[in-house]
Parts: structure tokens; sequence; C-alpha cells
């Protein structure tokens, strides 16, 4: 697929650009788990070659607006594989977000603070 395929992709002169701050920091993360040797090149690639097949058969639009979503559900899974987190401690990680998205105004950067890490109150 090439970049003139995918129109709905943000870019500017220089290429492709993140659409939100939080698909920087998804990606950061997978370069950095790379680097410490939680997984190889080929196993994410599969990983996110799993994740974007999935979302596919979902019904996925597969314009690149979904892609950074996709990169999440593969570092979800390699996380889980590899033992480095439980499904349960993902879970509780996203909850945390979603409380710290869920406060904060749109447009301010999502900070977590002790009580979303603590869980609903």
């Amino acid at each position: 697929m090439s970049l003139p395929s995918l129109p709905d992709l943000p870019r500017d002169d220089g290429g492709p650009v993140f659409r939100e701050p939080w698909e920087a920091h998804a990606f950061a993360l997978a370069l950095t788990l790379h680097e410490r040797g939680v997984f190889t090149w080929p196993e994410w690639a599969d990983a996110l070659g799993r994740a974007i097949a999935a979302a596919r058969g979902r019904g996925d639009p597969d314009d690149g607006t979904t892609y950074y979503q996709h990169w999440l559900a593969a570092l979800e899974s390699l996380v889980a594989a590899k033992g480095v987190g439980t499904e349960r401690e993902l879970l509780h990680f996203r909850e945390a977000w979603d409380r710290a998205a869920q406060r904060t105004p749109h447009g301010a950067p999502v900070a977590l603070a002790d009580a979303d890490l603590a869980g609903p109150g």
C-alpha cells in the first residue's frame, strides 16, 4: 500500500506525521520495548500484522486512521505473551488512562494522577 492510497494519513512536507500525541507515545513504546529485548522486529511485524488482519475482519476501513490503534493492540498482545504484564495489569492501566482522559480538557495533554492508578472512586 502506498502513501497516495492513504489520503486520510496525516502528513506534512516531510511525509507522514502523528495524528495525536498518544500515537507518538505508542511508537516510542514499541521502539523502547524492542531496544530492551522484549521482542524482535520479526515478532513485532507478526503481531502488528495479526492486529491489522483482525481489525480488517471486524470491518476496519484500513485507510490509515486507525493504524496506531493496531499498534496498541500489537503491543498489548506482545506484552502479555512475553510475560511483561498480565491481561489484568493491562486492563488496569487502560482504565487509568481512560479516567485521566475523561477529566482532561480537550486539547490538553493527558496526565495520569495517583487517583487514576488507584481505581474508580
